[in-house]
């Protein structure tokens, strides 16, 4: 299926490492010029050096602090006048974790606050300020990614910040989706990144068993039994910028490989 992404641009944030990374090596495969922005510029310029000499495609590394909106209004701005417009934004940066630490009974209004104000927030001001620009063009893809504990308790502050993801998702896509813009969450769960080969040996350790064990245990999270890779996020989230994905506007796809038994309809 050609997904008619060629030509196209997009930002990412939270594209130097992770999810966000492999976004971006997805999408620029497709043809996609992108810009990729998070807070640290070294690891910024070595992925878009990294990501330029894999696809030859642009990989625009920015700056940005999305709890700021100046800053985020800043990153739009300077995305556009390199790229030329925007096609697609992909929201990814998020305070690690979901705030699972301190416990519930610990939270303070700046724990909750600081972590809402970089994801829920920053997506919003993500939205706000490429909305003109889509609209001008007749066409948008905005994904925002959320996380599984949306759907399952355990981290307070992870569920209440991609509860109000999904939320901040619908009434954008209502909003936008008569001007072309098209607004969708992905929820990953466990997902294989970078960092998890170091995860699994600290588990590993401090547990007395094998890495092989470890792996296992994580395997077993889901309904395939595999631990999805940061890759096979990008898949789904690389379908949804496309045109191809007109019909899904407003709606949650959850890319954790089967995780919980509970029945979302």
């Amino acid at each position: 299926m050609d997904l008619e992404l060629n030509g196209k641009t997009a930002i990412i944030t939270g594209g130097s490492r992770g999810i966000g990374k492999s976004i971006a090596r997805e999408l620029a495969l497709e043809g996609v010029d992108v810009v990729i922005a998070s807070r640290g510029l070294e690891a910024l310029e070595a992925t878009a050096k990294e990501l330029a000499a894999e696809t030859g495609q642009r990989i625009i590394p920015i700056t940005v602090d999305t709890s700021d909106d100046d800053s985020v209004k800043a990153m739009v701005a300077q995305a556009n006048e390199a790229l030329g417009h925007i096609d697609i934004l992909v929201n990814n940066a998020a305070v690690a974790g979901g705030g699972a630490v301190p416990a519930w009974d610990e939270l303070t209004q700046d724990n909750l606050w600081d972590d809402m104000n970089v994801k829920v927030m920053g997506y919003l001001r993500g939205a706000q300020a490429v909305a003109p620009l889509m609209k001008a063009q007749g066409w948008g893809r905005i994904i925002n990614i959320s996380g599984m504990a949306a759907r399952n308790a355990g981290s307070t502050i992870g569920s209440v910040r991609n509860v109000s993801v999904v939320a901040l998702t619908k009434n954008l896509a209502n909003l936008l989706g008569p001007d072309g813009i098209n607004v969708t969450v992905v929820h990953p769960g466990a997902t294989r990144t970078e960092r998890t080969a170091g995860m699994i040996a600290g588990r590993a350790q401090s547990s007395g068993v094998s890495e092989a064990e470890v792996e296992q245990q994580m395997n077993e999270g889901n309904s395939i039994k595999h631990l999805v890779d940061s890759r096979e996020v990008a898949y789904v989230v690389t379908f949804l910028a496309s045109p191809r994905s007109i019909a899904i506007n407003g709606d949650v796809i959850a890319a954790g490989g089967g995780m919980g038994a509970a029945i979302h309809y």
